[in-house]
Parts: structure tokens; sequence; C-alpha cells
């Protein structure tokens, strides 16, 4: 037993520092920008699957690399995930008011639904538009990349969803603060809408804190918030495809925690809980998420080399038009809740 999977391990190695690699030099590109521009206009994560598809394209992987690039799409993605739990701080839901938690709530339940609704009419397959719905209601990245093991996502569905859905983030970033004058919104405002509809924490702080600092501090709040839907929306999507567990082996399917609720989600909600109580030192959780970053761009780096760019480009079109019009519907649905509550 423990020759195999030290085996299965060991043949993932040559795989794992290839994803790695590519990764690195991906944050190192990130940093550049930085430097260029004073931000990331393309975040890391976003380089690291359009580098991982560059080389895919220029180079047909070996089964050697293969085996370990597909162990870092997924294993090390829900490990990235299980991690990302440290960073949560669930009394924010509180603080943020009981008003507008339940609008937000209420938003990525409407949100998503709508998203979903576009790309099965734009005849996205169902899988991958459950993937860019919730890119575009939660958290775009690290949505899409939660939701896809509980779903078994194909990898190129997570990479296309992924990719498009950060481009467009970038975009929202450079073209929010332009609705601010149009729709008379204070810096208050402002920062509740960022946080309602840009779609990496990152890019919020990229879209509001030139605006200035409250809209910084508002937007980031209300987008940690939002972020607090994802173990939610995650366990549900889990219970509606735990049969898929099962459907290739054909083996009776049998009571399992970890089958209805997958082991990396029960540690993100346990790590978030240990975070909110103070259990977890802030030390510890700083470098918690630091590891979580790395392996989650490695992942990132990984879907991408396993990528097949033919796939992309003939769901691209469709893709595009879904993500661009949840966008719009996102947004129009984020100012009806501010001036529905009468956010001033």
């Amino acid at each position: 037993m423990l020759s195999a999977a030290f085996h299965r391990y060991w043949r993932c190695i040559p795989g794992v520092l290839l994803a790695v690699l590519v990764a690195a030099a991906s944050l190192l590109i990130a940093r550049a920008e930085e430097g260029l521009f004073g931000h990331a206009v393309i975040e890391g994560l976003v380089v690291a699957i359009l580098l991982g598809m560059v080389v895919r394209t220029l180079w047909t992987l070996p089964e050697i690399l293969d085996v370990g690039v597909r162990f870092t799409a997924k294993e090390v993605l829900e490990a990235a995930v299980f991690l990302l739990g440290a960073s949560v701080d669930l009394p924010l839901l509180l603080r943020a008011g009981p008003a507008l938690g339940a609008g937000i709530v209420l938003l990525v339940v409407l949100g998503i639904s709508a998203s979903f609704l576009i790309g099965r009419g734009l005849g996205l397959p169902n899988k991958l538009a459950i993937l860019v719905a919730c890119g575009n209601g939660i958290c775009g990245n690290s949505a899409i990349a939660a939701v896809a093991p509980v779903i078994y996502a194909k990898r190129e569905h997570v990479a296309s969803s992924i990719a498009f859905t950060a481009i467009l983030g970038v975009v929202v970033v450079l073209g929010l603060p332009l609705l601010i004058a149009p729709l008379h919104l204070s810096y208050y405002q402002y920062g509740v809408l960022a946080g309602l509809t840009v779609y990496a924490v990152p890019q919020v702080l990229a879209a509001a804190f030139p605006v200035s600092a409250l809209s910084g501090q508002v937007g980031t709040l209300v987008k940690l918030v939002r972020v607090l839907m994802l173990g939610p929306v995650v366990l549900f999507f889990a219970v509606r495809h735990r049969h898929e567990a099962t459907t290739e082996s054909g083996a009776a399917p049998r009571f399992s925690i970890t089958r209805f609720v997958p082991w990396f989600i029960i540690g993100f909600l346990l790590l978030a809980t240990l975070r909110s109580v103070g259990a977890l030192p802030e030390r510890v959780a700083l470098g918690t998420r630091a590891v979580s970053t790395w392996l989650t761009v490695a992942a990132m780096a990984a879907l991408g080399l396993g990528v097949d760019v033919r796939a992309v480009r003939r769901v691209g079109r469709p893709v595009i038009i879904t993500v661009s019009a949840s966008l719009t519907v996102l947004i129009v649905l984020a100012v009806t809740l501010i001036r529905g509550l009468g956010i001033r």
C-alpha cells in the first residue's frame, strides 16, 4: 500500500516541478507589471494559466510530465482551497450589517442564477455555465477553482472560464470608476458597488483604493463578506453532483461525509472557524495564506498546461458573451441593492 502510494507520488514529481516553474515565471511577470505600472494589470493567476497554455501549445507534454500536471491541477488545487479558509473572518458578515449581509446573499444567488441561465441560453455546456456563473457571482478565479472539483468539470472548461472571467475582471477594474459620475455615487456607495461586482479581492483593491481610502475600505469589507458565500455554494453543488463520484466505477454508494462534503471544504470551514474565534494566530494565518497563494498559482499553471487551446477557442465566444452579459446583470443588481437599502 505504502509502496504504491510512494510510486504514485514519485511519478508526479516531474510534472509538479514543471507547473512550479511556470508558476514562478508567472509571479515574476506579475512582479514586473507592478514595477512598471504600480500594480499587476493581469493577475499572477491569469498569467499562470495563459503561460501554461502557451507552453502546451508549443509542446505536447509527454506522459511522464502529464501525470504530475494532472495531480497539481486537482490535488494541489484542493489543498489550496482548504488553506484559503485561514484568511476568512466569519464575523465580518455581522460587522457589515444584517441588511447589507442579506442583500449580498440575495445578490449572489440571483447573480449565479441569471448567469447560469444566460450561459445555457447561449449553448454553454452545463458545467461550464456553472463555473462561469460562480466566478461571476462570487469571487472569480477562487470560486471557479473551488467549484470545479465538486462538479467534476473538465480541465479545458475550468481554464477557459477562469481566463475569460479574469480578463474581463481587469476591464472592470479600469472601467468601473467611470460609473461614479453618471450614477451619482458617493465614495461609500462606490466601495459597496466595487465589492459587489469586481471578481477578485486584489482587483477590488485596485478598483477602489485609487478612488478614495473610504471606497477601498468599504469595498474590501463587502468583498470579503461576498467571499463567505463560497462555502455554501460549493456545498450546494457538491450535494447536487455527489452521484458522479461513483458513476464510472459502478459501485453502490456508501454514506461518507467526505463524499457529500469534499474534505477540502470541511477543512476550509474548519480553518475559517478557527480564524474567526481567534484560535488561529495572525502569524499562522498569514503564513497559511501565502502557501495557499503559491499552491493556487501552481494549480492554475497546471490547468493551463493541461488545456488544448483549440478546445478553449471552440467555447470562447459564448463564454465571452456570457461573462459580459452576466457582469452587466450583476452591476444592475448591485446598483438596485444600493438604492433599495438606502446606502449613502
